[in-house]
């Protein structure tokens, strides 16, 4: 076992905590020997130590030049002005010299000014039950109601889908542009499309008039309480209206068990047994950082925590610090190493001489891997599985997340860092809602404000309004490494000046994707099987990136596909994985402890809570608390 004397970074200094609950060392009262992942002279926060671009550091050019690109930030959204600007001159200078396309465009203009004709012609004669011209996508549910089909909003919405399906032709296929200026190009002539939607003004949505004349204006008033009520909040700072009713700690995040081990960058979590015998092999469960780990411990009837040491099994947690100013120079590799690495040397002194089943969630699965890796390379084989949730690997299909990557806006969005030293919620926040404006952005307005109609809160809905942020050096080193360049999947990602490989993993692996995932695509998370030598369980799941993972059983309308590819089987393609994995209803969290159940070992007695290393505090600790 590696020692190491902990460091001044690791003392209590480093977050509030329970003092009469607190290890000596912990206080920093004197020194306690830890396994860490990293000499003490290069522990985070070393006192000194300057962190690369900071603002006092930054030569007055670049400062200048950076202070004028997070000034432009504020007004576009975080987007850097040159990549859109590019990608536009890209789309427009091919299409000027494409009189081809451009014949084509202007034909199918026409054809669609031809269907429009006939629609209105037939509605003069058939009414609503006309038969429409065109259909909205699967996805689109804006003029689903009864009243989008009469006079004049029949007319007013199908030419809507008509003008949004021509701008579709005309920013596609025009030969010569970039895939990526390609893509971009379309992403936001619907982006702009869905802003001037009929469905998002009071003239021309029926539903917003039928509700106004039915409450005598009731509806806009209470409207208007709900805008004037989110406007203080926000300038405030506090979470949406209803959050206040989930408090972590007292109703979500309750599940019973302690603080065991708390360093700068992590706080882990054993949870208390809930049965008389559990199985020998722990599991430790990695979140992501882009968001609080109580995700996976939420209400009792719905925690994937509770669910698991119910089902008899031993669990330990992450909880990540919420970083500030002071975290700007973390890296990913500390992410690694403080992180994953350390966590694991702490679940090794409390459930000695048993391995590890490990499993990750979001970005924390992608560290998860990369630390699964490094580990095969050096000889350590502490593991006994991998879980991978909703988790990319290869970033090369990683949806339309991939618009807002390329050498301009990521150093845009360094510059937005730059000052702050990290990344705020806000810019996440806003970048993930232009994924789905429709559902997340404008249906939203529509409703609270237009219709009066406030959605309760749940839960899952408080947990995604407590955000958090992203160090800068972090972020930087992520979006660059991965998103950019791929070198994960590509073979030139390093660890301790190292490159390692995925193809050096050989534990079994058992991954899950969900259907309708924006930022995590499943056919992304899929190619987990062409990365690694060894057995892959694939899950494929109903729901988006968090819903589809919290999806416990006795949940209506779950279902899920799942299938194995044993080492040395040949390759099935995402389709044929459609085509053959059964189809299974119920939640998917049912055939996981199946699956860690077949691959642990005999029952044993509950482990000692902080067995060798004590306890800091109870769960669900302090760090979960920073706003």
């Amino acid at each position: 076992m590696r020692q190491a004397t902990r460091t001044a970074a690791e003392t209590d200094e480093a977050a509030p905590s329970d003092g009469a609950n607190v290890r000596p060392e912990a206080r920093g009262d004197g020194p306690v020997a830890v396994k860490t992942a990293r000499a003490p002279e290069d522990a985070i926060g070393e006192a000194g130590r300057q962190p690369a671009g900071t603002p006092e550091a930054t030569p007055f050019p670049e400062t200048l030049d950076r202070s004028l690109h997070a000034a432009a930030a504020r007004f576009t959204g975080g987007l850097s002005p040159a990549a859109l600007a590019e990608a536009f001159l890209d789309w427009s200078v091919h299409l000027a010299f494409a009189p081809g396309k451009r014949w084509e465009i202007a034909r199918k203009g026409m054809e669609k000014v031809s269907r429009f004709s006939g629609y209105s012609a037939r509605c003069a004669f058939e009414g609503p039950n006309a038969e429409t011209c065109i259909k909205p996508l699967p996805q689109d549910h804006r003029f689903d109601g009864e009243q989008w089909k009469y006079w004049p909003y029949n007319l007013i919405q199908q030419g809507f889908l008509l003008n949004q399906q021509w701008w579709h032709n005309a920013t596609t296929d025009v030969r010569g542009v970039t895939r990526r200026h390609e893509e971009m190009a379309e992403f936001f002539a619907r982006q702009i499309l869905d802003t001037f939607a009929p469905s998002n003004f009071f003239w021309t949505n029926p539903e917003i008039l039928s509700r106004t004349l039915a409450t005598g204006g009731a509806n806009l008033a209470q409207g208007f309480r709900n805008y004037m009520e989110d406007a203080e909040r926000a300038v405030t700072g506090k979470r949406p209206a209803g959050a206040e009713a989930y408090v972590v700690g007292e109703d979500v995040a309750i599940t019973p068990g302690k603080v065991v081990y708390r360093n700068e960058l992590i706080e882990l979590i054993q949870y208390a047994p809930a049965t008389d015998h559990v199985k020998a092999e722990p599991i430790l469960i990695v979140p992501a950082w882009i968001m609080k780990y109580y995700i996976l411990d939420l209400s009792p009837a719905n925690s994937m925590v509770r669910y698991l040491v119910e089902q008899g099994f031993t669990v330990f947690m992450i909880s990540w610090r919420n970083p500030g100013p002071e975290q700007r120079s973390v890296g990913f590799d500390d992410y690694r190493a403080q992180g994953v690495m350390a966590a694991l040397d702490v679940v090794e002194e409390i459930v000695p001489d048993q391995k590890i089943h490990a499993a990750g969630y979001c970005l924390g699965g992608t560290l998860l891997s990369v630390a699964a890796a490094a580990m095969a390379r050096d000889g350590d084989d502490r593991l006994a599985s991998m879980t991978l949730l909703a988790a990319q690997t290869d970033f090369t299909e990683a949806g339309e997340l991939m618009l807002f990557i390329s050498e301009s806006q990521l150093a845009f969005l360094e510059d937005i860092m730059w000052r702050r030293g990290y990344l705020d919620s806000e810019h996440m926040a806003g970048a993930f809602q232009m994924l789905r404006s429709n559902d997340l952005v404008w249906s939203r307005l529509v409703q609270d404000y237009f219709m009066g109609d406030r959605p309760p809160m749940n839960d899952l809905m408080a947990w995604n309004s407590d955000a958090t942020r992203m160090p800068y050096r972090m972020h930087s080193e992520y979006l660059r490494k991965l998103f950019l360049n791929n070198d994960l999947a590509e073979g030139r990602f390093d660890v301790a000046g190292r490159p390692i490989a995925l193809g050096d993993i050989h534990v079994p692996v058992f991954a899950v994707g969900t259907e309708r995932d924006h930022v995590a695509p499943w056919r992304s998370t899929y190619k987990i099987h062409l990365l690694t030598d060894t057995d892959v369980t694939y899950v494929l799941t109903s729901g988006g990136h968090n819903a589809g993972i919290v999806s416990e059983p006795g949940h209506k309308h779950r279902s899920y596909r799942m299938r194995t590819r044993a080492l040395g089987d040949l390759y099935a393609d995402p389709d044929a994985f459609l085509a053959n994995a059964p189809s299974h209803e119920g939640s998917w969290w049912e055939a996981w402890a199946d699956w860690l159940d077949q691959r642990s070992g005999e029952e044993v007695s509950p482990p000692g809570m902080g067995r060798g290393t004590g306890v800091v505090a109870d769960a669900p600790g302090a760090y979960v608390r920073q706003d």
